[in-house]
Formats: structure tokens, sequence, C-alpha cells
């Protein structure tokens, strides 16, 4: 469509270490006209999630590398601005992993309506989409909590993280949550009812510190950082004890990962499990997760945190802050209105 004036962002350079934001540039684009069967989407909001670090390397990982040059792709909410797509209206709200650029066309078979309704449309790209579905199924499908088990969740503040802990409460766990800032310990504990957080940046001796705050071991522990909080949170674990590991925030920008201390010893003697998983494991229950935590939200048990990034040219650096904590909860970029 001629008469549009679409924006990308690329991928520069491939990233050695933490990225910068001369690793990506802000190119123009055209528009393509719709062919039958396909929809034109304006992005109204777009996801920075810290996997997408891994998807910056030249290797294959669980998806295909981003091409040089080529428009970098992540989950996005939008609107339906013309359809040639019988099941897609004009002014559909909707979400898909989509271009980091103004508009995306689409032959809507990855297209999904959104009620906004329920929730903000900002809202699916946290506590309603991936994140909340990777918290929701990492205690659900891999680790279900009984009633009284101790769980400790790293990256807490993060938008997995919150998520988690949140669950793990409402299941009628006692719950410990590790971020790094007192401020977000803060709202861990004062507004989202986490029992208590330890700030990882200001812990000198980690183990200790959650020997003070675990009294009776960890059941559950929710990785999403991995390094050497994830190896002190090893050393806790009980008898029958669940790891769950999502993320590993910590390793993503090393160009030669640590190796940290061997752990498989503690599996052995305490008969322990230790998973890790993405999200698309258990796509076929997305529904039904969405549904649960849509009403966790409507009674008041769930709550979220989003932080709000203005203009697609700032995607970037909005992606960097991911890894100098300067973000609380939900990362988004919004887009336009």
């Amino acid at each position: 469509m001629t008469s549009l004036k679409n924006r990308q962002i690329q991928l520069a350079n491939r990233p050695e270490g933490k990225p910068q934001t001369s690793d990506f540039e802000l190119v123009g684009a055209d528009v393509p006209e719709l062919k039958d069967g396909e929809i034109l989407i304006q992005t109204l909001f777009l996801s920075v999630d810290p996997g997408m670090r891994n998807m910056m390397k030249d290797k294959e990982s669980y998806t295909s590398p981003f091409g040089l040059h080529e428009v970098l792709t992540g989950r996005s909410v939008g609107k339906v601005i013309e359809s040639k797509n019988k099941n897609f209206e004009k002014g559909d709200a909707v979400f898909e992993r989509l271009g980091w650029q103004d508009y995306s066309v689409s032959n809507g078979e990855a297209t999904k309506k959104i009620d906004i309704d329920i929730a903000p449309a900002s809202a699916y790209l946290g506590v309603l989409g991936v994140p909340g579905l990777v918290a929701y199924f990492g205690l659900t499908e891999i680790a279900p909590p009984e009633k009284g088990e101790t769980v400790v969740v790293s990256g807490a503040s993060g938008a997995v993280g919150m998520n988690a802990g949140q669950i793990a409460k409402i299941k009628g766990c006692r719950v410990v949550g590790i971020a790094g800032s007192d401020e977000k310990n803060r709202y861990l504990t004062e507004e989202l009812g986490f029992d208590e957080a330890i700030n990882y940046k200001t812990t000198k001796d980690m183990k200790a510190a959650l020997e003070k705050v675990c009294p009776d071991g960890i059941d559950i522990y929710f990785d999403n950082v991995g390094g050497e909080i994830t190896d002190a949170a090893l050393q806790l674990i009980n008898y029958h004890a669940r790891v769950v590991v999502s993320g590993q925030t910590s390793q993503y920008n090393e160009e030669n990962p640590d190796q940290g201390p061997r752990f498989l010893n503690q599996l052995v003697t305490k008969s322990a499990m230790i998973k890790g998983f993405v999200v698309y494991d258990y796509e076929d229950k997305n529904d039904e997760a969405i549904e649960q935590m849509a009403k966790w939200i409507q009674e008041g048990k769930l709550k979220y945190k989003e932080n709000i990034v203005e203009g697609l040219e700032n995607s970037p650096q909005a992606f960097i802050d991911l890894f100098e904590s300067k973000s609380f909860g939900k990362q988004v970029v919004k887009v336009s209105e």
C-alpha cells in the first residue's frame, strides 16, 4: 500500500557480548499489496524478550537465527486494517509473531484474535502472553506445587518470575523471590504477596541468604537466570525437588558461558528432577491457560506490571535494557495507538 509509510528494525551486526544500539538499524520498507487470503496488520505493541539474544547468534537454537540486514521478528499485538481473508475483519485485535515494523502482511494461519475486553492489548505480550504461559506451564505441567511447599523464583521481578511467584502463592506455597533491587523486592512482597525476597546485587553469600529464608529447604526452584544464583539454590533442594528451567539470562551475552560447579550429584541424592522447556511445547493448551489466568486477574489474584517504551525506533534500547536490570515487569514497546 503505497500510501502507508513503513519502518523496520533490522539486525545490522551479530552482537559480541552485550548488544549495542549500533547492532541494529532503522530502515524504510514497502508495504506490499494484499493477495487473496492475506491481512494487513498495524503493529500496536511489540515484545522485547531476553530469549531473542540467542537468535542473534549465527547458530541454530529452537528457532532459526535472525538474518543480517533482515527485519527482526517478535511477538506482537496489532490491529487488522485491511483484510482479504474471510476469517478476519477490519478492526480485529490480533496476536502473532511479526516483524519489528509498523505494518505486517500475514496469511492469517498463525494469527490469533484477542479479547481486549478481558485485558488491554499489551497484556497479551505479558501476563496473558508468552511470559504468563511460561510461568503457568512450568507450574502446572512440569512442577505442580503442593500446598505448603517452598518455591524459589530467580529473576522474580521479570514478567515470567512475577507470574510464577503469584501462581505458586495461589497454589498455597511459600514463595521466595530473587531480584536486583530493594525497590523491586518491596513490590514483590508488598504488592504481589511473595513471602521473602533477596537482592542478589547486595548479597555476598547467596547460599547463606537462601538458607536463612528457606529454613525447610527448597521444593521447587523456578530458574530464569542460571549462573551463581542457580548454583546456590541447587545446594538447598529437598528430596523429590523439582527444578524448572525457563531461561538463563545471566549467560545469554557470554561468548564463553561459565561452567560453574557440577551439581548432578544433588539430583541423585535428592531424587530430584530438572527440566528445561520452551512455551511451544504446550501450545495446544494455550487457550485453557489464558482462560484460567484471565479469571485470576478478574478475581484480583494475579497482578501484572508493564514497562511501556514509546516508539518503534526505541525498540533496540528497550531490548538492551533487559540485560542492565533497567526493566521492571514486562518490557513492551508501543508502536502506535
